[in-house]
């Protein structure tokens, strides 16, 4: 298979609309230029503008690309026009900040040499769901020009790159792969509201369907990262290396999660067993806790899929999963007890939860587990009422079907869940909070934010998972 066309060879008139192939084919053509003066003059085309893409074309923007940031949702671009950061994590300065045009208009595909797809992949009754993906494809296929790479970033199980991406474009192109145009893999290490860890902190695992491919893909991405870039020796490879990352924590805080349900039964608490086994030079300092959001507790399914596929039993992974879906009745049980040694009715009592969102200091409420808590604890007609300084309280309503807070008070609740642990909950004054709440209150401490004996000083029936 030939490298990728230059700029120059694959611009030829008449191929806009159509993908004829008239002229010189792909196999047939001389790289006439080298691989750093392909990615050089680039356009970089985004595909989805969530979490993970807004970054990325922020970042090639920042690099001086010109960038292409594609989505479907209309409000979402309109408001990345205005100047507007959708995520909460950039600033809305990054948001205009280079050469980066946000359209809905799917034919601007036709003018970038590399495509970055970063399209949901969620799971549903435990099973991958490919539609955004095929999706993703259908219309690359529709716009996608002769010579351009495409890069899959989405997290998908070994196999799919190949299987049923690269497929769907050539289906809807009439292009093939591997010689009209180019596919590899780079799984995404987005982590929203970390700012260590962004895209050039991160070292960055590339692939491709050949040798050639794979340079050329890890060429474009060392141009950003200044991490760095891992060359996986093949598109399985590197779509392996994706989900078993989040697998290993999966599993590890579900270990975590059980100890501390037993420690529970025992009377032992769990921070002080793990703070004494972590003098041990070799224990790995894993928590327990909710387990939400887009990763983790997705990507052990993508690879108990692909595994049972194989013929293979992964029970291990599922254990773990069954584990930690199990935390959210396990701290609304903590809750309830906590309230019953407060000697308080529940459906009497009033719970204030702080915290919503599925992960410290974001707003992102999607797959929030403690959701899960709040519906366990109105089963018992608990009272709840939330407050997050991140999430947007209109929308924690609707998702939650709870009153929420704009501005803190601990005054008329029988207790406290810190359920996500933002850093402006670290400020909270205890002695303010004990004095607050009605009598005989309770806290809740998912994270162990607070000193127990601090807590307990201050009157209130302390509980930590």
């Amino acid at each position: 298979m030939t490298p990728p066309l230059s700029d120059t060879e694959r611009r030829t008139d008449g191929r806009e609309s159509d993908h004829q192939t008239d002229g010189p084919q792909d196999g047939d053509v001389l790289l006439e230029q080298s691989v750093e003066e392909r990615v050089q003059d680039a356009t970089v085309c985004v595909v989805g503008l969530g979490y993970v893409g807004l970054p990325l074309a922020v970042g090639f923007a920042q690099a001086d690309y010109r960038v292409i940031g594609f989505d479907v949702d209309d409000s979402k671009v309109e408001t990345l026009q205005n100047g507007v950061d959708t995520t909460g994590d950039l600033s809305d300065d990054d948001i205009l900040d280079g050469d980066v045009t946000y359209t809905t208009d799917a034919a601007a595909i036709r003018d970038a040499d590399y495509v970055l797809v970063t399209v949901p992949t969620p799971v549903e009754d435990e099973r991958p769901n490919l539609a955004f993906i095929e999706s993703a494809a259908e219309t690359l296929g529709e716009h996608v020009e002769r010579g351009t790479t495409v890069v899959l970033e989405s997290t998908v199980y070994p196999g799919v790159t190949r299987e049923v991406f690269a497929p769907a474009i050539e289906d809807a192109s009439g292009l093939e792969a591997g010689e009209d145009f180019f596919v590899g893999y780079s799984p995404e290490r987005a982590t929203p509201g970390d700012g260590e860890h962004s895209l050039e902190n991160v070292v960055k695992v590339v692939s491709g369907q050949n040798e050639t491919v794979r340079e050329d893909v890890a060429t474009l991405y060392e141009s950003v990262v200044d991490a760095g870039v891992h060359r996986a020796s093949s598109i399985e490879v590197a779509e392996a290396c994706k989900v078993i990352e989040n697998v290993q924590r999966d599993v590890n805080i579900a270990l975590m999660n059980e100890l501390s349900m037993v420690f529970e039964e025992m009377g032992l608490d769990t921070h002080e067993v793990l703070e004494a086994a972590g003098t041990k030079w070799n224990f790995h300092d894993y928590r327990p806790g909710l387990v939400g959001g887009h990763c983790i507790p997705v990507d052990p399914y993508f690879f108990a899929h692909r595994a049972k596929k194989a013929g293979a039993d992964p029970e291990l992974i599922l254990t773990g999963r069954k584990v930690n879906e199990s935390m959210p009745g396990h701290v609304a049980d903590l809750t309830v007890k906590a309230l019953n040694d407060c000697h308080k009715t529940l459906r009497e009592s009033r719970v204030l939860v702080l915290g919503l969102s599925y992960k410290r200091n974001v707003a992102d409420i999607r797959s929030s587990k403690v959701a899960n808590v709040i519906d366990q604890l109105q089963e018992f007609d608990v009272d709840i009422v939330g407050h997050d300084p991140h999430a947007d309280g209109e929308a924690v309503e609707r998702a939650f079907d709870i009153d929420v807070q704009e501005s803190l008070s601990f005054e008329n609740f029988d207790g406290v869940l810190l359920a996500t642990p933002h850093a402006e909950f670290e400020r909270i004054d205890l002695e303010e909070m004990a004095t607050a709440l009605n009598d005989d209150a309770a806290l809740v401490d998912v994270a162990g934010v607070f000193d127990a004996d601090d807590a307990t000083e201050e009157g209130l029936v302390y509980r930590r998972v």
